[in-house]
């Protein structure tokens, strides 16, 4: 699992390692780990052309640092100082008796047209706010030329515990980091400027606390799957009933059973004028017209993918919500839905809401939410007491007591009307077979992730159900 962790965690735990070894023990680690990483992007250092963009402190004299080290191994390495006077001194001393050479900002741009990689040394995890006028010019010439543009810890201009990008930032191709992830580099908008990630070991795992963020793996993943035993029978591997699709939207219906039929789950039972449609689809399927308390025994609920806003479908979403079983709300239930009644239950609650949904929940804008999707999936959780599955370019999922995880896998091809619908289906048979709600969420998100790398684009909706055997059979082989 992929661990990140605050700007202050990461100083605390610096320090206190610090504190035990020789001084400048840690700043060394991370320069022959970046060396190392560079070195590979341009398949040896001889006779490569590098430029590195140094501001002040430790990012800039990790930066140097490694500049020399590559400068040793027959790099041409150029040094960009953006302020010279408070360079690293150790870091520019080892540079320059390397043989590299010193440029000022005004005078950089032949030199990084010409390189082979561009080092980001600009601003390191301390930095707040976008790039000041001068770098973000720099920046600009770096994503311009035909070079490697490595981050150093994270791309300048960057939040590093947020995800945000308040303004100009740098744009980079691959990023390596040290000791742990930073959030910043897991979620969009931030991780949109990251590229490639390479964490750098330099000691600090035993002196981190919890994590801020994780990150599921394929391991973690298949850990968590359902399998049932010799001993299992439909009703023990779990009955989700899902309750979707109307006369308007009456491909929902089909959509959402399509997920919860590959979720793991014994039975899918659906509820709502959809029954033909779903049957003619997948007989396999218990169907039922009457109100949702009606239809039988089940372990998990999903509502309100394509359910419309009528008097039915207000009375559904409420007497489901009244249930004692795990529920997964998206779609129109998250209109019809009422927050006191989300708060009240006592069973486990899952919300789907992509930004636009978000937004109307927590009333401000959707552009709000985009530029600062974890304060606000955060914000979503705690006002709804529930576990919050935000989609979109980063999906996260967030709950109460528990780091919030970023889901790693996702196209952007998966933006088409009723993948949702599958994804709900999904994770709400995961419920049923007995995940708890952040897992089956995070569970369903990889998946789902999964199976829209792998269907041939472009695809719909209904094709992605289709992948999902597939792609957990590559997570868990002995399936």
């Amino acid at each position: 699992m992929r661990h990140a962790h605050t700007v202050e965690t990461v100083r605390a735990a610096e320090r206190t390692l610090m504190s035990r070894l020789p001084p400048g023990t840690l700043m060394q680690r991370a320069a022959a780990g970046l060396a190392a990483a560079c070195g590979a992007l341009m398949h040896g250092a001889y006779s490569r052309r590098v430029v590195v963009l140094a501001g002040s402190g430790d990012n800039g004299g990790d930066a140097l640092y490694a500049a020399a080290r590559l400068a040793r191994r027959g790099a041409g390495v150029t040094a960009v100082l953006l302020n010279p006077d408070k360079a690293h001194p150790g870091g520019l001393a080892a540079l320059r008796r390397a043989g590299g050479r010193t440029l000022a900002p005004e005078d950089a741009a032949p030199a990084i047209a010409d390189a082979h990689l561009v080092m980001d040394g600009i601003v390191g995890i301390g930095g707040r706010g976008g790039l000041r006028p001068q770098a973000a010019q720099l920046a600009r010439a770096a994503r311009e030329s035909h070079a490697t543009v490595v981050a150093v810890d994270l791309p300048s201009g960057i939040d590093p515990d947020t995800g945000e990008t308040p303004g100009e930032a740098v744009h980079a191709d691959a990023t390596v980091t040290f000791g742990t992830y930073k959030p910043g580099l897991l979620i969009d908008p931030a991780a949109e400027h990251a590229g490639a990630l390479r964490l750098i070991d330099i000691g600090l795992g035993p002196y981190l606390p919890e994590p801020a963020l994780e990150a599921l793996q394929h391991a973690d993943v298949a850990a968590l799957l359902p399998s049932p035993s010799g001993e299992s029978d439909k009703y023990r591997r779990g009955v989700v009933g899902v309750v979707a699709g109307s006369e308007r939207y009456p491909g929902a219906a089909v959509l959402a059973v399509s997920g919860a039929l590959r979720g793991g789950a014994g039975a899918v039972r659906y509820v709502g004028p959809g029954a033909a449609a779903v049957i003619a689809r997948y007989p396999e399927t218990l169907v039922s017209s009457g109100p949702p308390s009606k239809a039988g025994r089940v372990q998990a609920w999903v509502v309100g993918p394509g359910l419309g806003d009528d008097r039915a479908a207000r009375q559904a979403v409420t007497e489901v919500l009244g249930s004692d079983v795990p529920v997964l709300v998206d779609a129109d239930g998250l209109r019809l839905a009422d927050r006191d009644q989300i708060r009240r239950r006592t069973a486990a609650t899952v919300l789907t809401p992509h930004a636009g949904e978000a937004a109307a929940l927590l009333s401000v804008d959707r552009a709000d939410v985009e530029a600062a999707r974890l304060a606000h999936v955060k914000r979503l959780a705690e006002s709804y007491d529930a576990t919050v599955l935000l989609k979109g370019s980063t999906t996260l999922v967030a709950g109460q007591g528990r780091p919030v995880r970023v889901n790693p896998t996702g196209t952007a091809w998966l933006s088409t009307a009723g993948s949702g619908d599958v994804l709900s289906g999904l994770t709400g048979s995961l419920l049923a077979a007995g995940l708890a709600a952040g897992d089956a969420a995070s569970v369903g998100a990889y998946l789902h992730g999964l199976a829209g790398r792998e269907a041939p684009v472009p695809f719909g909706a209904h094709e992605l159900a289709d992948r999902i055997p597939q792609v957990w059979r590559s997570v868990h082989p002995r399936t």
